[in-house]
């Protein structure tokens, strides 16, 4: 069995953890703060998730960034907190993200999996999953734990339907990176402007969440298998999509541990050639 395979297998406990250590955290977002989530790749879903969860449960205006889109025009006063997501703490767009808001007098908060980076003196507070890390470079149950973690915060939900967005882009980069294989993502109700031309026998579209009216209808209408788990949590259905990008990238021959051209963090070089 891989890494990943073996990572996928232990989220619901991480999940439970999660839950219990968030009753406990004092440095999430409250009700009524405008709040700005950012992250790097898996990390940034993961802040579209829980910043749409976050503005259906009332509690305030959430905005997801990929860090290096910030719009550093708002790190002055546009925010009351900026959360950050990241694995290893040592992501270079959310380092000097957090830099800067830091300096503008905003607090910040970081989610990371190793308290040994930079990431621990770069924000405020500092949520530690560390027992939530990987082996494997592919990101699995980390971000899903720190999604549980942030959720957990929100209290009683309304419904989960908008965890789908993020959730969907994450499915489809799990199985780009796993297992090679192109996957689009994109809102339901996005897909019959375009999405839907490719469509074909022998391809799926696999919809997270609630379905739009007559989607799966014209799915099959084009020949298209439609993969849709309604009564199944969001989160849970993404575990799915794992274990399909795992299973595929081995009848391949892939190592899903270490896919081509990825490493566990981005680290650039600065403007005066340090790492």
């Amino acid at each position: 069995m891989s890494r990943t395979a073996a990572e996928i297998t232990t989220q619901p406990a991480c999940w439970r953890r999660a839950a219990e250590e968030a009753a406990r955290f004092t440095a999430a977002p409250r009700p009524g703060e405008r709040v700005a989530v950012v992250g790097c790749g898996t990390s940034w879903f993961m802040a579209q998730s829980y910043a749409a969860l976050r503005e259906a449960a009332g509690q305030g205006a959430t905005d997801a960034f990929a860090a290096s889109e910030f719009p550093r025009a708002r790190a002055v006063g546009a925010y009351d907190r900026v959360v950050a997501l990241t694995r290893s703490g040592t992501t270079t767009e959310v380092l000097e993200l957090l830099a800067l808001v830091r300096a503008a007098g905003t607090a910040t908060v970081a989610l990371t999996a190793d308290p040994a980076t930079p990431v621990m003196t770069a924000a405020d507070e500092v949520a530690v999953l560390e027992w939530a890390d990987e082996e494997s470079v592919v990101q699995t149950r980390f971000a899903t734990t720190a999604l549980a973690f942030l959720r957990a915060t929100l209290g009683d939900l309304p419904g989960l339907a908008h965890l789908q967005g993020g959730l969907a882009q994450e499915a489809a980069l799990k199985m780009r990176e796993a297992a090679g294989a192109w996957t689009e993502s994109y809102p339901a109700m996005e897909y019959r402007h375009g999405p839907i031309a490719i469509t074909a026998p022998g391809r799926v579209t696999w919809l997270f969440g609630e379905a739009p009216a007559g989607l799966a209808d014209d799915v099959h209408r084009v020949g298209g298998h439609f993969e849709h788990h309604p009564t199944t949590d969001p989160l849970a259905d993404l575990i799915r999509a794992q274990r399909l990008a795992v299973a595929l990238a081995e009848t391949q021959g892939h190592n899903p541990d270490r896919p081509r051209n990825l490493t566990r963090s981005v680290v650039l070089a600065t403007d005066d050639g340090r790492n």
